[in-house]
């Protein structure tokens, strides 16, 4: 079995699906492993040191052609060298554009979704979302932290006594809570929120105070513990209260994400407005529309004195670690897929596995996953009232 590791084409990715050490484990594991020339350069890695784990190095081409398997970052949208009987694993928001997955499904190109893995024990170690969360949740405050005209921690000095920055984190799922501990790192006074009631435990449990807001949150907490989508009149409700805590802040950092879905809106034009000059938001759902109103993704805002910057890949802005863990993420899961038996080695897609059923998207010319096909068939419904 032969696994492809092309490198990334989408702008500005530089994390690599495979680092040498994937590498190593695949290749002890019995696979021959072919990784595009220069696929690591961008994340600090050369060729070299796939040479070294015992990767093969070819130009595009060869690494995709001959490939049973392709590992990628992005896996949307498709590469046109993909062919029929090959099986790519990837992030390829799958909720966000279910349309572009029936065409590479006709062309009989099996994919698996590593944003839909499920948060179960088992698929802990799978888990790319979360380890992602944990980058882009640690680079926000450090962007916040330069950003901000003033410094985090409190100091007495003899020129007199500085007061902390007062840090506002609005979620508290992975990439929230490493926010957290990551400005109480810096000495920051940290206040969080997040709808889900459990959410309390896990902040104070890092140093920050819980804000509370009293709302109720019909079911806030979904399947695999994600947040669950409101309604507009509670988000409505929920900006009014906040507003106070917004004031006060001088760094607020938004991760409210609801997959396949634009990211609510939670900071309005009038709530930055109410902060300080030189205050700094840093919005972590800039790839989904962002969670403050004035935000722009991968583009700093300045809105009367307060900046507010959407980048809409952070872990892309720390590439060596990143890949580092979603290599990690992304060799465990094919390790569960890869079954051995006389013949020798071979994907098994037992879609009785939860892992599987899960993360499965196309197979044998169709889209298998029950979730994308019930947003294909309403788009189509919706298509055929309007004709």
């Amino acid at each position: 079995m032969r696994i492809g590791v092309p490198r990334e084409t989408w702008p500005g990715e530089r994390r690599v699906a495979l680092v040498p050490d994937g590498v190593a484990a695949l290749c002890k594991a019995g696979l021959t492993v072919t990784v595009e020339r220069g696929a690591g350069d961008a994340s600090g890695i050369p060729d070299d040191s796939y040479l070294k784990a015992g990767a093969e190095i070819a130009d595009r081409g060869a690494a995709i052609g001959a490939a049973d398997v392709l590992l990628t970052v992005r896996a949307m949208p498709a590469d046109a060298a993909w062919k029929s009987g090959q099986t790519v694993i990837g992030f390829a928001d799958p909720l966000g554009d279910p349309a572009a997955l029936t065409p590479l499904a006709q062309k009989g190109v099996t994919l698996l979704s590593m944003e839909l893995m499920p948060r179960t024990t088992r698929a802990q170690s799978m888990d790319a979302l979360s380890s992602m969360a944990t980058v882009a949740g640690y680079k926000a405050v450090l962007l916040a932290a330069d950003a901000l005209p003033r410094m985090f921690p409190m100091m007495m000095t003899a020129a007199g006594t500085i007061s902390p920055a007062k840090v506002f984190i609005v979620g508290a799922g992975v990439a929230g809570l490493q926010a957290i501990s990551m400005a109480r790192r810096l000495g920051g006074k940290v206040e969080a929120y997040d709808v889900r009631p459990a959410a309390k435990e896990q902040v104070q449990s890092l140093g920050a105070k819980f804000v509370e807001l009293p709302l109720e949150a019909a079911g806030a907490e979904v399947k695999g513990g994600y947040a669950g989508a409101q309604d507009e009149s509670f988000y409505r409700r929920q900006r009014e209260m906040m507003l106070q805590v917004v004031a006060q802040s001088d760094v607020v950092i938004t991760t409210a994400l609801v997959q396949g879905k634009r990211a609510p809106i939670l900071l309005t034009a009038e709530m930055v407005e109410a902060m300080r000059p030189g205050s700094v938001v840093v919005d972590l759902a800039a790839e989904r529309g962002g969670n403050c109103e004035l935000t722009k993704p991968d583009q700093d805002v300045v809105h009367q004195g307060v900046r507010v910057i959407g980048p809409s890949n952070l872990p892309s802005m720390v590439p060596f670690h990143a890949s580092q863990m979603y290599s990690k993420n992304i060799v465990t899961f094919l390790q569960h897929l890869v079954k051995k038996d006389d013949a020798g080695l071979r994907l098994e897609l037992n879609r009785e596995d939860d892992i599987v059923q899960e993360t499965l998207l196309t197979l044998g010319g169709a889209v298998v996953h029950a979730r994308v096909t019930e947003l294909l068939n309403a788009a189509g419904r919706a298509g055929a009232g309007r004709s």
